[in-house]
């Protein structure tokens, strides 16, 4: 008969092995610490600046009070465990969790609700219909996180071919690229709070049917670009995005979020607004029409056009950067990548945003008109822009 104790550890390492954790090595090792101590009985005594030191290698000097990764990464690791629960982990029989005010990890057996054998209903041809389009757009959605895996999968072996040519804890950043690169990526990948990268499930009502799929691929350009400049760099999926990641990390998110509650908090900051069929400008200044739509594609037309949105904010109480780009295509999404990682289009996106006097905003709003073919990209152009909260960042030191 398998012991209470074994039962434990075999759940912990179904845990270390599911799709929640295996994308975030902190995450394990810091879930394996915890939960190792909890069952040998040392839990209790454990001390914040211990875990400092032991999980993530700080010095001795290390000072909790001035230094919150801990507490960050097990607020984090205690909503890894929910998302485990809540997707894969339904149906396990012990629950595992980290209660706030403390490290111990704690193990409840739970009794899995049994279910009954599904009865063979004969569907109407309205609800047939209805459950053919749910299972297309469910196929859509596992395009989507299979490239965000193929995404995790490049930046892991971009980062580990860097590292391995970088001395130990040198940063990698954004040194090398050139200066323009430098101004619009600088805020979000020199610093040491994580960076989340979020796929919406859903790309609107996009005329090429791009759906999860047009975000999924701008995210694999986005990973080709971010690999070797930011060590600590995660996955997920923006409905999954919470308030308390929000606040503690720099946040991308690719494609429309807007039912999101934690992306909304943050958006409304911005000044023009994404739309299912264009950008709408609630407030125009002089020059800018109160929506710009997106023509329909033509049937048989090879070239079509489309805007994006492309919006830098700051986080939660300003405090790090929110970056969230959305379109209605493909091409749209590409483009919005494109013109924050090519030397070409960024020398031009920051030549737009540079007041007289030669201050580039850190957030700002940009509007981009696309000419698409075959859903890529053909020419990219700089419709419209605002400085976002000018008057306190330029009060900034």
């Amino acid at each position: 008969m398998v012991s209470t104790q074994e039962a434990n550890q075999t759940q912990i390492d179904r845990i270390l092995q599911s799709k929640s954790f295996r994308t975030s090595e902190v995450h394990r090792n810091l879930f394996q610490y915890l939960a190792g101590k909890s069952l040998a009985g040392d839990a209790d005594g454990l001390k914040e600046y211990t875990i400092g030191l032991d999980v993530f290698a700080k010095p001795e000097s290390y000072d909790p009070r001035q230094e919150s990764v801990v507490r960050m990464h097990v607020a984090r690791l205690r909503q890894k465990l929910a998302e485990y629960y809540r997707v894969e982990g339904k149906e396990d029989s012990i629950f595992i969790d980290v209660p706030k005010g403390g490290f111990r990890v704690t193990f409840e057996p739970r009794n899995v609700p049994f279910e009954p054998a599904v009865a063979v209903i004969t569907e109407s041809p309205g609800v047939g219909k209805s459950r053919r389009l749910e299972k297309t757009l469910k196929a859509l959605l596992a395009v989507a996180i299979v490239c965000a895996l193929s995404l995790g999968l490049i930046l892991w072996r971009s980062r580990a071919a860097a590292m391995s040519h970088v001395p130990p804890g040198s940063p990698v950043g954004v040194s090398d690229l050139p200066a323009e690169l430098q101004q619009l990526w600088g805020p979000i990948l020199e610093t040491n709070r994580p960076l989340m990268v979020c796929l919406a499930s859903s790309n609107g009502s996009s005329s090429d049917g791009s759906g999860p799929t047009g975000t999924a691929t701008a995210s694999f350009l986005l990973g080709q670009f971010l690999s070797n400049r930011k060590d600590n760099v995660l996955l997920t999926r923006s409905e999954w995005l919470s308030m308390p990641e929000l606040l503690m990390d720099n946040v991308v998110v690719l494609g429309p979020g807007s039912e999101n509650r934690a992306i909304q908090a943050v958006s409304s900051a911005g000044q023009y607004v994404w739309e299912r069929d264009g950008i709408r400008i609630p407030h125009p200044q002089a020059g800018e029409p109160e929506f710009i739509p997106d023509p329909s594609k033509q049937t048989g037309t090879e070239i079509y056009q489309s805007q994006a949105l492309i919006s830098h904010l700051p986080g939660l109480y300003e405090k790090g950067d929110v970056l969230y780009l959305a379109g209605n295509e493909i091409s749209s999404m590409l483009a919005a990548v494109k013109a924050l990682t090519d030397a070409t289009l960024a020398r031009q996106l920051v030549a737009k945003l540079k007041a007289p006097d030669g201050h580039v905003p850190r957030f700002y709003q940009v509007v981009l008109q696309v000419r698409s073919m075959d859903s890529m990209p053909i020419d990219i152009s700089f419709s419209y822009h605002r400085e976002l909260f000018a008057q306190k960042q330029k009060a900034k030191p």
